[in-house]
């Protein structure tokens, strides 16, 4: 099948490329030349494990196509993925500008029938406002005739494993109401429908409503941990057997109730503050979601909170060594990250930071550019040396098992503040460490 996708960030280039393995001829469309160019000659803008060679061996069989010739794209495909940003707006709801955008583009060079399908993160309603724009459109062009349909296709995506989650989905949610739309998909789907019957079809509110709400439950069972580590703290319990005690209860599972120093990325924070902004739009207050954003901002000060107070408040002039700055394993990526809000309260308390990540040094380097406070070192041990604490802030693989010896011989006090529990307390304590670990009872 014949496939256009309008954006190729992180979700348009994956589902793109995982369509065109499949056998599916793809062209995605970019405003951003820069970025088109790059993609032909096999560069990839995003960290994404098993994404490189997708791209590269699909582009070099013809399969997947890169343009920025907006009126090629449309003509292309009978289907027409709509995957661009819904960046919050100043009020913390999503901005549909981009989205509208694309509906326009679409509208504007149409000549036969066309599925526009929104992929992207988008508020209930949405697609109302797409058909709108498109109908509007067509109405200038004079061209009513012109058949359109307007569903809602929702990723559920998962940084660091996107590839896989796309090529065996545990679920695809098909909002419409056309019988052809969905026989359409059914098709489009057909080669990751083989298993078991995954695809689920809905009204197109209901999609939309559905990817709010499977992130805004993660986002909450994640915060009501954070809550119970605090609680464990106060209280001289262990956070982790607690997780082991509730995770073997299978209607909670072990699943997104690990502690840690707070959720970030591009879709929690943003998700969360969008559903709550489309309540307030109905007159509606959702005080479960308003407290799960309120506990994980709390959460991604706690790390910076134990740290001053070990050091009695007198951080001036203190160096740490910073282990992790993605907002989580096997991505770059930084948006929403709790290593920012540690190192920018270091930074404002007189402190310094050596910082390591597998993947995000050129992002760091994007957002804070030359710092005299900031020296992004090549090796997780380099930045060890001469610094007065250790703190780990994500959860990298090689970050587990780590030379302690080591560690301590480099830094000038043998004194780490784990933000991902990835150590045993007593193992530290034997081992002459000082350990503080989020909710196991020191």
């Amino acid at each position: 099948m014949k496939v256009t996708v309008f954006g190729i960030g992180y979700v348009g280039l994956v589902q793109a490329a995982v369509l065109a393995d499949a056998g599916h001829d793809v062209m995605c469309v970019d405003v951003d030349a820069n970025k088109v160019e790059r993609l032909k000659e096999g560069v990839i803008p995003i960290y994404e494990p098993g994404l490189e060679p997708l791209v590269k061996e699909t582009y070099a069989a013809g399969r997947l196509k890169f343009t920025v010739d907006a009126a090629e794209g449309v003509n292309h495909g009978e289907i027409q993925f709509i995957a661009v940003g819904t960046p919050p707006d100043e009020d913390g709801s999503a901005d549909l500008k981009y989205v509208l955008a694309v509906a326009e583009t679409i509208a504007t060079h149409m000549e036969s029938r066309k599925i526009l399908i929104d992929k992207s993160t988008v508020p209930v309603g949405t697609a109302d406002k797409v058909a709108a724009k498109v109908s509007e459109v067509l109405k200038k062009r004079k061209r009513e005739d012109l058949k359109f349909d307007v569903a809602s296709n929702p990723e559920f995506l998962k940084e660091g494993s996107a590839v896989g989650d796309c090529m065996r989905p545990d679920r695809i949610v098909i909002g419409t109401s056309c019988e052809e739309t969905e026989e359409i998909l059914r098709e489009l789907y057909a080669p990751f429908n083989r298993n078991r019957e995954k695809i689920i079809v809905m009204d197109v509110r209901s999609a939309e409503l559905t990817k709010y709400a499977a992130n805004c439950m993660l986002a909450t069972k994640i915060s009501f941990m954070n809550e119970i580590a605090s609680l464990a703290e106060k209280l001289g319990a262990d956070v982790e057997m607690v997780r082991h005690g509730i995770g073997s209860d299978p209607r909670i599972g072990y699943h997104f109730i690990y502690p840690g120093a707070g959720y970030g990325g591009s879709c929690f924070p943003k998700d969360v503050q969008a559903l709550i902004k489309t309540a307030d739009s109905i007159g509606f207050d959702a005080e479960l979601l308003k407290s799960v954003e309120s506990r994980n901002n709390q959460q991604k000060a706690v790390l910076f909170e134990k740290i001053d107070k070990h050091f009695k408040g007198d951080l001036a002039g203190k160096t740490f060594a910073v282990w992790g700055l993605s907002f989580k394993p096997n991505t770059d990526d930084m948006r929403e990250a709790p290593s920012r809000v540690l190192m920018e309260a270091l930074w404002k308390a007189g402190a310094k930071v050596q910082a390591y990540d597998p993947e995000a040094m050129e992002e760091a380097q994007r957002i804070y550019g030359a710092r005299d406070d900031l020296t992004l070192c090549g090796t997780k041990e380099s930045c060890l040396k001469n610094a007065d604490a250790l703190v780990i802030i994500t959860e990298w693989q090689n970050f587990r098992a780590p030379d302690f010896d080591m560690i301590k011989g480099q830094l000038k006090h043998p004194l780490i503040f784990d933000g991902r529990n990835l150590f045993e307390p007593r193992r530290m304590q034997q081992r002459g460490i000082t350990y503080y670990a989020i909710g196991r009872g020191a």
